[in-house]
């Protein structure tokens, strides 16, 4: 082989790959916060909450931030953010009691616009399909999962009837891990999963049993992500989880449908360790999260390779736009270089 010849043979083999590399750029850390709720607006606009009433805004795309303190709920852990624009957002305060506050003025001022002081009280996540219709999902309370929606952007919120709750098993609960473990269609059907000694997906008709590892506290699913795009729209999702205790094993961690959970089909190559968030980036494209780091899959969840051992909670793409942030323990927020 001629020198010519193999350094053609050399660039022709790797400069495709260095040029579809992608890497995580840091763009802030150091703070003695869990970030769990995540929510990029656009590009530009991203808002963040998470323990000791931390609430964290960008408006330039992560290079500066603007944090805040709820007053008055100095120890509330915010594990879920929904916003809408540079100025209005709502967060989740997990439990007893549960709050879920809405700003309309960048965070200078909350109102409280939900409230459940309910003994066992624990609310996990909140998804919304536009700016007005949103669901919130909490861990059972009488064993019937606790969901209540809003029609008006969040400023009034009404609970299911007990009657249309799913049911729940002995030891099944959700876990608030990242705020994506429910998700919810314009058509105003939904579906949740949750973990623990049983690990299901719901919706409204009730629970099916997931082929991923549960049994202990520690196991089951964590997030649920829908692809949007291109065919079988609705039919084909993914969902992530594990243990969070043993948090490198990749154990029936992940496991993907194409016909709305009739089937399932495990990755062949997992991602490498627990996953607290999952998302589709495009159609094919496909980023998770969790303690011991971060996965990318380019062929629709089929296999998985490990981008970072840096660990992160949450991974969100840009509601109008293309840049994919991540967030995680001491006050991380990284986004993902493609």
């Amino acid at each position: 082989m001629t020198a010519r010849l193999y350094i053609f043979l050399f660039l022709s083999t790797v400069l495709p790959f260095l040029s579809s590399a992608q890497t995580i750029e840091m763009l802030t850390s150091g703070q003695a916060v869990s970030i769990r709720g995540l929510c990029p607006v656009n590009d530009n606009v991203i808002w963040v909450s998470g323990s000791k009433g931390t609430v964290g805004r960008s408006l330039n795309g992560g290079k500066t931030w603007q944090w805040i303190t709820v007053k008055g709920f100095e120890k509330t852990d915010f594990r879920d953010i929904e916003a809408f624009n540079a100025n209005t957002a709502l967060i989740m305060g997990i439990a007893e009691p549960a709050y879920i506050l809405k700003t309309t003025d960048g965070g200078t001022s909350w109102k409280v616009v939900f409230t459940d002081s309910t003994k066992g009280m624990f609310l996990d996540a909140m998804d919304f399909y536009d700016s007005k219709h949103g669901i919130v999902v909490g861990d059972p309370i009488d064993s019937k999962f606790y969901i209540a929606k809003t029609t008006n952007g969040g400023n009034t919120w009404t609970k299911t009837p007990s009657i249309m709750q799913s049911n729940a098993a002995p030891g099944e609960g959700c876990f608030a891990s990242s705020g994506s473990n429910i998700y919810y269609f314009r058509n105003k059907d939904f579906l949740f999963v949750s973990g623990g000694t049983i690990s299901r997906v719901h919706d409204d008709a009730g629970g099916r049993s997931l082929p991923i590892i549960q049994g202990k506290e520690s196991t089951g699913a964590n997030s649920i992500a829908v692809r949007t795009d291109g065919p079988r729209v609705s039919n084909t999702f993914i969902i992530a989880g594990g243990d969070f205790i043993n948090y490198k094993d990749t154990t029936l961690n992940c496991v993907l449908t194409h016909d709305g959970g009739h089937t399932w089909i495990h990755p062949a190559t997992p991602p490498h360790g627990y996953r607290s968030s999952i998302i589709y980036i495009t159609g094919k494209k496909l980023l998770s999260c969790g303690i011991s780091g971060v996965d990318l899959s380019t062929d629709s969840g089929l296999t998985w390779r490990l981008l970072s051992e840096n660990g992160f909670h949450v991974c969100r793409k840009a509601k109008k736009g293309k840049v994919v942030f991540l967030a995680g323990g001491n006050g991380k927020i990284a986004k993902l270089v493609l």
